[in-house]
Formats: C-alpha cells, sequence, structure tokens
C-alpha cells in the first residue's frame, strides 16, 4: 500500500455499526413510548419469519485490560452475579409481555466485559431463563466471548450442551511486552488449550480476536502472533486496528502513552503482513478486518450475499428485531435505536420499577433508511448502487462528486449507478462511507469522536 494514501486518509472515522453513528443520534426523535412501537412492529413484521436476535452484556472483568473501550465493571467479587441475572431475566420478561406471540430466538450472544466471568452454573440459569416460553428459529445461531484464562472446560461443556456452537476468545497478541502493556497477560499453551477443548466438545466455529496497532508492537511481533494463530487455525478471525479512543470515559487506555504506538503507516503495514500470512493458509478477507475459512458460515454469508453488520459486528444471519438486555446493550428494530442505561446500579433500579431501561435512541427517518442500506452494502459487500429510486436521496450526486478523488486514487469505481471498492480501496472502505454520511457531512465534530480510519 502506498504510504502517501494512509497519511492522507488516516482520519478519524466511524466503524459503522450502525447509521446513523451513536454520537448523531438525534434524542428528540426518541422516547420509550416510540421505542415500544418501534420494537413491536418490527417484531409484527420479522419474527415469523426471520425470527429475533439477542444480545446480552455481562459487564463485569477481574481485571482492566487497558486496550478495552468496553463498558464493564472491575470487581473480583461474584457476588454480584446472581442479581445481575435476575435483572436481566426481568428485563427480557418485560420484553416478552409487549408481544402477542412467542419469540423465535435466531441469534443469541453473550459479551462483555467477560461473559465467563460468570460460573457455568449461573449462566445456565440464565439461558435456560431466556428461553423460557420462546422458541428457536430453524438454523440458529448461538455464541459467546470467553476470556483464555477463565475458560474452564465446564463453561464449554454446559453452554455446549444449550445450543452453543461458536465461540470467540479474545488473543489481542502474544509478545509478552505487549501483554502487559495491555494488562492482558496469557501464554499461547492457554488458548491452544481452550481451543482445543472447545473443539473436542463440539464446537463447529472457534474464533480468535488478534489485534494490531497495539503500544509496543512490531512486525515480528505481529508475525509471530500471526504464525501462532495459523498453527491453531481458529475456524474465523477478527483481526482488527486497536481504536485509541482514551478520552472517552470509562474506558481503561491509560496504561501507556501516545508515542507507544505504531504510526499509521506502521499499523498497516502490520495488517498487510498479517493478511498476507493468513491467505496463505486459506483465510479469506470477510468485509473488513475480518477472516474465516471457506467452511465457516460467515464465509458462507459472504459467498450467498446476506453477510450482515450490526453492533455485535458482522455476523451471518440478519434479523430485523435485534433486543440488548443489560448495562449499555444497544437494541435495533430497524427502524430505531434504544441504548440501555450505563451504570449497573440504576439499571437494576428501573428494572425492578418495571421499567425498560433505556436512556437513549434515535428514530431513523427515510433519509436515515437509504443511507443505512448504502453503508451496509459497502461495509458488507464493497459495493452499493442507485438502479431504482428506493435507493435514491436528494443530496446523492453531491456524495457522488466527493468520492471523485477517491475514485482518481483507485479505491473505487463509479459509474452513473453504481460504486465498487477495489481490492485497493478496501482498507479505506471506512472513508468510502463516511461520503455517505450525511449527518457527519452537516455536522463536522469541533472534538475528536472517532478513531483514526486506519
Amino acid at each position: 500500500m502506498r504510504t502517501n494514501l494512509v497519511h492522507k486518509y488516516n482520519i478519524p472515522g466511524p466503524r459503522y455499526t450502525s447509521y446513523p453513528t451513536v454520537p448523531y443520534w438525534d434524542d428528540n426523535t426518541f422516547s420509550l413510548k416510540k421505542w415500544i412501537t418501534s420494537i413491536q412492529r418490527s417484531f409484527n413484521e420479522s419474527n415469523d419469519d426471520e425470527g429475533v436476535s439477542l444480545y446480552i452484556h455481562l459487564p463485569f472483568c477481574e481485571s482492566m485490560c487497558t486496550f478495552c473501550g468496553c463498558n464493564k465493571r472491575i470487581t473480583k467479587r461474584h457476588d454480584v452475579e446472581v442479581p445481575y441475572i435476575k435483572s436481566l431475566l426481568k428485563e427480557w420478561s418485560l420484553y416478552l409481555n409487549l408481544f402477542e406471540t412467542k419469540p423465535k430466538i435466531r441469534e443469541l450472544h453473550l459479551g462483555g466485559g467477560t461473559p465467563t466471568f460468570f460460573s457455568a452454573k449461573n449462566l445456565q440459569h440464565l439461558i435456560h431463563g431466556i428461553f423460557s416460553g420462546v422458541e428457536r428459529a430453524e438454523n440458529c445461531e448461538f455464541s459467546f466471548e470467553g476470556h483464555p484464562n477463565n475458560t474452564t472446560r465446564e463453561h464449554l461443556q454446559t453452554l455446549y450442551d444449550l445450543g452453543f456452537r461458536r465461540v470467540s476468545f479474545g488473543v489481542q497478541d502474544y509478545d509478552e511486552v505487549v501483554q502487559k502493556a495491555i494488562h492482558r497477560v496469557q501464554p499461547f499453551e492457554r488458548v491452544r488449550e481452550v481451543t482445543e477443548a472447545a473443539r473436542a466438545i463440539g464446537y463447529t466455529s472457534v474464533g480468535h480476536d488478534i489485534i494490531f496497532g497495539l503500544p509496543f508492537q512490531t512486525e515480528k511481533g505481529i508475525v509471530d502472533t500471526v504464525l501462532k494463530t495459523k498453527e491453531l487455525l481458529p475456524d474465523r478471525l477478527a483481526f482488527y486496528s486497536y481504536a485509541h479512543v482514551p478520552w472517552q470515559k470509562g474506558n481503561g487506555q491509560r496504561g501507556f502513552k501516545d508515542a507507544d504506538l505504531p504510526t499509521g503507516a506502521q499499523k498497516r503495514k502490520q495488517y498487510e503482513m498479517g493478511k498476507k500470512l493468513l491467505s496463505e493458509v486459506g483465510y479469506i478477507e470477510i468485509g473488513m478486518d475480518h477472516f474465516a475459512l471457506e467452511h465457516d458460515t460467515l464465509f458462507q454469508s459472504m459467498k450467498s450475499q446476506t453477510l450482515h453488520r450490526n453492533f455485535m459486528g458482522y455476523t451471518a444471519s440478519k434479523t430485523h428485531a435485534m433486543i440488548g438486555l443489560g448495562v449499555s446493550s444497544i437494541s435495533d428494530s430497524w427502524y430505531g435505536f434504544a441504548q440501555n442505561v450505563k451504570n449497573i446500579e440504576e439499571y437494576q433500579h428501573l428494572i425492578n420499577e418495571g421499567i425498560i431501561p433505556v436512556y437513549r435512541g434515535h428514530m431513523l427517518d427515510k433519509e436515515d433508511e437509504i443511507i443505512r442500506q448504502h453503508i451496509l452494502n459497502l461495509m458488507c459487500h464493497f459495493e452499493t448502487n442507485w438502479k431504482n429510486d428506493i435507493m435514491y436521496f436528494k443530496e446523492l450526486p453531491e456524495v457522488v462528486q466527493n468520492l471523485e478523488e477517491l475514485a482518481l486514487d483507485g479505491l473505487l469505481v463509479k459509474n452513473d449507478h453504481s460504486i465498487k471498492v477495489t481490492e485497493k480501496g478496501r482498507p479505506f472502505v471506512r472513508n468510502i462511507c463516511m461520503a455517505f454520511d450525511l449527518r457527519l457531512q452537516r455536522s463536522k465534530p469541533e472534538t475528536t469522536l472517532f478513531s483514526m480510519t486506519i
């Protein structure tokens, strides 16, 4: 990749797990009453055919990882598990009361935090409670995030017996210097142990998350991490850029200096080097910063043009209704977004009062819906078009004109009715999406809101 392109396009930009992006949500369009109407509409339209997706946020961690920007509570007290699970099940019952028929659960994901902070027994109690009075959709997919250091065989077996077939382990990097800087020390042998245990039990998709651009990372270290990853050959990989946003409240990105981070050009070289090594053993790039082997459902969904992107990242299935349970979780009705309160005590108080604990959101207007689809097309399929009136919007000619420089740099090909991202342009897909982001264009932020795009 030409270094001058990295310098030119390495600017702050959204990751586009939603549109509008969270900083541009308009709370004036939102209320709890509107959200309830929206999720009921989505459920009624899609439950029979698609089913419903569930994301459950389990926020507790025993120690702070300094690369992490997620909402979490650091504690070694495990007596927090049962009260929190009770709140989750109460929240789920509040949603169930909104629907006239049983939800069909198509997709369920346990994220965090550290889901495996919770005991296997308590996770079993949670899942039994979630599935009480609901149905499992055909071809459902249940997954969870596991910390290699505390994911036990009991965790793996218990969740497998409950229907989970996909697990993702947070690896990040194998270099001891990097691990100490990000406060995430875990030996390769431990990752091997849990990976092999998951496969022996019968998990059909074992994923690893690795990150480039971390403090003190070098090209040699990235090569070593990727070679170790190739040795274990996970079915899918998230190989993504470290998002440095230390100014955001609540994250732990303060255990190192900015000077300890690789430059944008160094980060991109790390990625290209890792990508080359991964492709040599059959990994195929999926969307942005994700890879999968050909047998994995993520690759199959890309091949069939059903790949989807939401707040959980890339997913092999799409449902219009996605309900987020737990603190800070975000729900998506396709017509609107709603986010839960971020404080655990406030969350539990609202639940005990019988109130769905959302505190902000956004209801999409017609323009939002069109822009959202264009950005989803670009993020998932690297192309979009406006061959029919449904995908046309008033500012489209101006957007196409703004893409001219990206086209001249060889990052995309455009014609009268479509654009297609080139192989050279894939690393810059976030920049291309930004041209469509009318809310960003109309209100440029005065301060940095997003991580760098490269």
